[in-house]
């Protein structure tokens, strides 16, 4: 089998390799040469070094105040979704009665596209300030709370399904010996349950962190970044420089390189951190 496997491993693995090295590898390295020109299309690319990062950083504020907007919304978001999806979890990985139909409601809002989302939290969130005589754009406190509630109800039930996966794989002769040896509830919890689904912490930060940094379709579809640009996240920031200012191609694809280096550096700190204190089970 092994010998098989072997032989004809160039055969099955080389039109995967090539569609990821077209779709992916391939455009991504043009990205960063991109970034360092002005262009209109890739064919009319003319060097300019780091003209394109330095305008990023110095032409307006707006890529340093979606910055600081993004990091926000996502350290609220990383805490607020990992804690209620383990807290449901833990909840839901008790013998409740109708412990399925609850996992299932709370998961379906992960399965309605961030669009749609979008929009039907605008409404909601727009009825609600309609009593104070105000909407969701007036002020960008509003959109970012907004888009942390938004945020939270759609993956919560996400990282709750990968919580009781980890909670299920905790031996119960594990958690058994720890309370005929008198540990109480809390001790159970923090000595032995979290160090043993540190694993599952390690899947969800990751995910949240990454999904919310990325956030664009929601963002677009809640707040489009009013009131006059204060609730723009960086996607949509480059998204709106890139076609929205004639000229600017180039300064919104180096905006797409230093967010991807920014992402790609914050997660992989995420993972060595986290991955330190995993144990084994």
């Amino acid at each position: 089998m092994q010998k098989a496997l072997k032989k004809y491993f160039a055969f099955f693995a080389l039109p995967t390799l090539l569609a990821f090295l077209i779709s992916f590898v391939i455009p991504f390295l043009m990205g960063i040469y991109l970034s360092f020109t002005k262009f209109k299309t890739v064919t009319d690319a003319k060097w300019i070094g780091f003209d394109n990062y330095i305008q990023a950083f110095t032409a307006n504020k707006e890529f340093i105040n979606s910055l600081w907007f993004t990091f926000r919304f996502t350290v609220v978001s990383v805490i607020f979704i990992n804690l209620f999806a383990f807290l449901l979890a833990l909840l839901l990985t008790k013998s409740l009665r109708g412990t399925n139909v609850f996992r299932t409601i709370f998961f379906i809002p992960n399965l309605i596209g961030g669009i749609v989302l979008g929009y039907i939290w605008q409404l909601i969130i727009n009825g609600v300030l309609y009593f104070f005589d105000v909407t969701i754009t007036t002020d960008p406190n509003y959109g970012f709370w907004g888009l942390v509630v938004l945020m939270n109800w759609q993956l919560i039930g996400y990282m709750m399904v990968i919580y009781i996966a980890g909670i299920q794989n905790i031996s119960g002769d594990l958690m058994d010996a720890a309370a005929v040896d008198g540990a109480s509830k809390g001790q159970i919890l923090r000595h032995i349950t979290i160090p043993l689904v540190m694993p599952s912490v390690t899947i969800c930060t990751f995910l949240t962190l990454t999904n919310s940094f990325k956030l664009f379709d929601q963002n677009l579809a809640l707040t489009a970044g009013a009131p006059s640009r204060q609730t723009e996240m960086l996607a949509l920031n480059i998204y709106n420089t890139f076609y929205g200012r004639v000229g600017y191609e180039g300064v919104g694809q180096a905006k797409a390189v230093v967010f991807f280096i920014m992402v790609a550096a914050i997660a992989f700190i995420q993972l060595y951190l986290t991955r330190k204190r995993e144990v084994e089970n």
